[in-house]
């Protein structure tokens, strides 16, 4: 495989693109495992506060 590279920085764009790829698929898959803990946290924190609270999670209107 012969490419011909125009300059510099489509040199180094091309060398970090087959150098990282592999890094970048690995942060990639741990950013979204991170946003699918937070998402599950948030859920079991929005179905235990009411309980923890010992009410209904709603307060009453002030008069």
């Amino acid at each position: 495989m012969r490419m011909r590279i125009r300059s510099v920085g489509v040199a180094v764009r091309f060398a970090e693109s087959v150098l990282m790829a592999g890094g970048q698929r690995h942060a990639r898959r741990n950013a979204w495992a991170a946003v699918c803990e937070n998402r599950r946290h948030a859920a079991d924190r929005h179905h235990v506060a009411p309980t923890a609270a010992g009410g209904t999670g709603v307060e009453p209107a002030r008069s």
